[in-house]
């Protein structure tokens, strides 16, 4: 059974990746079941599984079903992990993303600076999940028409993914590619 789920998470994940968000769907949906079954609703990979459904759902289109599923997945994990643990920040990162992209760029904001502030605490500044929190501030930032501090955040996580993982690591990459998709950078940044 947790083979199986593990399995259809895998596949769901692939179709995500190359954007067939409403295949993804079912199968993430079975993935859960199945975890839910074998491991229990608490269990770590339970909430990862169900955290990809509610990211999955908001970008099928389910926007308001998605953003709902996104806070039950922030609030499962930190009530079972802890508010500072690094998957319940990488949730609260994606309720803001979710905000940015519905165009509450406020709430986008407040959340976006809450998970950069803990993630600096309790992962350093420049671990890769605190960079990918910097670039999702720059875009909520941008998103809100504060440009210049948009601008002045992806320069410093620039500078910092560069300096502490390397121009071609592909988290680096990751970023660029998020910030000339944005619009936040152009398609010749850092080199390219």
């Amino acid at each position: 059974m947790v083979w199986d789920a593990a399995q259809a998470n895998g596949v769901a994940a692939e179709m995500f990746e190359a954007g067939h968000y409403d295949e993804a769907v079912p199968l993430f949906e079975q993935a859960l079941v199945g975890c839910r079954s074998a491991l229990g609703s608490e269990h770590p990979c339970t909430m990862t599984v169900a955290g990809n459904l509610s990211v999955a759902v908001f970008a099928a289109g389910q926007r308001r079903k998605g953003l709902k599923l996104i806070t039950t997945s922030v609030s499962d994990r930190a009530r079972v992990l802890g508010d500072d643990h690094p998957d319940t920040l990488v949730a609260r990162g994606a309720l803001a993303a979710a905000h940015r992209v519905t165009g509450d760029a406020d709430t986008a904001i407040a959340l976006a600076t809450q998970v950069v502030v803990q993630c600096s605490r309790t992962l350093g500044s420049t671990h890769s999940n605190t960079l990918s929190a910097r670039m999702n501030l720059a875009l909520a930032l941008a998103a809100a028409g504060d440009v210049t501090s948009a601008h002045r955040m992806l320069a410093s996580t620039m500078e910092d993914a560069e300096a502490t993982l390397g121009a071609k690591h592909s988290h680096t990459l990751a970023l660029i590619d998020s910030g000339v998709s944005h619009g936040l950078l152009q398609e010749d940044a850092f080199g390219r």
